[in-house]
């Protein structure tokens, strides 16, 4: 039996987390047998400010990463904006428009295989944009016979929502995994039809911090109800993540690991 292993990362968080990221992932990489490595990178931006940077995602390609996936910050850096549609290794939510930079999708070889990565975001509590079930289904359509194994990310605010996904395509996407509240979720599993599926994959980011951000900046405004203005915290640095093990033969996932590192 053939097996595939996908390393699934969560939201990079900061300059400092794209340097962790840069000086510790191929060791782990090369230490766990990974085959094919995808991380989200919405809020990796090096410097002020959200988003992500074309210097960032240049360094988080180069580190090992072989797709970076985004969400609704995308579009907050200009470079990166004018830079997504120069590469097929960074994508951007499908269900924005057409119109907008980039794609919402790629395919990409791994171990003689096709990979395709798909990107959503989720319309609860973030915007109100096409349906990531519509979007979705026109990629698997699109593609149809072009690709060995598929893996979505869904960039998304409301557990029921990338719950629905999952269970929506379970059987036809073989490794689903939830980005942006940046915990990480304990119900790593494979579902009924054998797709793997971790709610929140978590963060790559500052321990010390509430979801990447200085502590006082959020206790401030949620205890005083004044605006602070959110500065990346410091100190130690943690990456949070899943790898999903793929049986290339039968095409299910055999397993949903936690890890980090």
């Amino acid at each position: 039996m053939s097996q595939i292993k996908i390393l699934a990362l969560g939201d990079v968080v900061g300059e400092s987390s794209v340097e962790y990221i840069r000086r510790r992932l191929g060791r782990f990489c090369d230490d766990n047998a990974i085959d094919f490595t995808v991380l989200n990178g919405e809020n990796a931006c090096m410097g002020q400010g959200n988003g992500l940077d074309v210097v960032s995602a240049k360094t988080l390609l180069q580190s090992g990463a072989d797709v970076i996936t985004s969400g609704n910050h995308i579009w907050h850096k200009k470079d990166m904006r004018e830079y997504l549609d120069s590469t097929d290794r960074i994508i951007r939510p499908a269900n924005y428009q057409p119109t907008m930079p980039g794609q919402g999708y790629t395919k990409v070889n791994c171990q003689g295989y096709t990979m395709l990565v798909i990107n959503v975001l989720g319309v609860i509590y973030i915007e109100p944009l096409d349906s990531p079930f519509a979007a979705v289904e026109q990629i698997l359509e699109r593609e149809e016979g072009r690709y060995d194994f598929a893996i979505l990310d869904i960039h998304a605010e409301a557990t029921s929502e990338k719950y629905a996904l999952a269970r929506y395509f379970d059987g036809r996407i073989h490794a689903m995994f939830g980005t942006h509240t940046h915990i990480p979720t304990a119900d790593n599993q494979v579902l009924k039809k054998g797709s793997g599926f971790v709610c929140d994959l978590g963060m790559c980011g500052p321990v010390d911090s509430i979801l990447g951000v200085k502590n006082e900046c959020i206790i401030e405004r949620l205890v005083n109800g004044v605006q602070q203005k959110f500065e990346l915290a410091d100190g130690e640095i943690e990456a949070n993540g899943v790898i999903f093990t793929l049986d290339t033969d039968s095409k299910k996932c055999l397993s949903v690991e936690r890890i980090k590192f």
